[in-house]
């Protein structure tokens, strides 16, 4: 459901981005707990990387230690698809840190820099996102059928019903489907074969200022602006600042 509370559009579960920032900051909280150099009385003695490693997995310790290299590959490779990301450099500092070889930044040194540098790339998403969608709004309110609200709303009308029209605090029975503006859809009650029943004050902006505007047995096309929708929040497929698109057909009001 597109309920305000919820994280998928209409009834998501919240995922962050950048996970790959998370597995490192938890693979450096991990160095930092383990090789990393602490000031004690006794000098901790550097210990030589090995020349060849083993690569037969012959006992647990073997197969843990593949395991755990295992996971964090395959959660880091989710991520580099759209990452530019130096897979070398990353290798030689975990090498590094594992076998107390001097490091180019310090363990503490370098979670503040990635907490930073997520901030920064975070921005860049968040401003490449807002521009595009003020772009297509732009574009698809001047198309013929299309009216935008004073909100920014925008919306066009499929088939006019001749039911009564919701206000705020009525609870409707609708069935949609949700785009992203690439095309993409995200949620569906049709293809649930489901139709969602909410309360109209419930759920995002758009779809409580919307709906209101149909009678019951109309269906809306909705051009909804990311701030009413889910605004800087990740929802499921849904990134931050993203405007959304919404095919809703009003059945009832109960």
């Amino acid at each position: 459901m597109i309920e305000k509370a919820t994280i998928a559009p209409i009834t998501a579960n919240i995922s962050t981005s950048h996970h790959i920032f998370i597995i490192i900051s938890n693979i450096l909280t991990i160095l930092i707990s383990s090789v990393a150099v602490e000031a004690k009385p006794k000098k901790s003695k550097k210990v030589e990387e090995p020349a060849t490693p083993k690569m037969e997995l012959i006992t647990d310790l073997d197969s843990a230690s593949y395991s755990m290299g295992v996971y964090m590959g395959k959660q880091m490779s989710m991520q580099l698809s759209s990452q530019d990301f130096n897979l070398d450099l990353f290798v030689k500092a975990f090498v590094d840190a594992v076998y107390n070889n001097p490091l180019k930044i310090s363990p503490d040194s370098a979670v503040i820099f990635l907490n930073s540098y997520e901030r920064k790339i975070k921005e860049q998403e968040a401003a490449e996102s807002i521009k595009k969608e003020e772009e297509f709004l732009a574009a698809n309110a001047k198309r013929e059928g299309v009216r935008t609200t004073a909100s920014g709303l925008q919306y066009e009308v499929v088939k006019m019903g001749d039911g009564a029209k919701p206000i705020a605090s009525d609870k409707v029975k609708v069935h949609y489907e949700g785009y992203l503006l690439n095309g993409k859809k995200f949620d569906s009650s049709i293809d649930r074969g489901q139709p969602a029943q909410f309360t109209l004050n419930r759920v995002i902006q758009g779809w409580t200022e919307g709906l209101q505007y149909m009678p019951v047995g109309s269906k809306f096309t909705f051009y909804i602006p990311q701030e009413l929708a889910y605004g800087d929040r990740e929802t499921g497929e849904i990134k931050p600042y993203s405007a959304l698109i919404f095919e809703v057909e009003l059945l009832g009001i109960e």
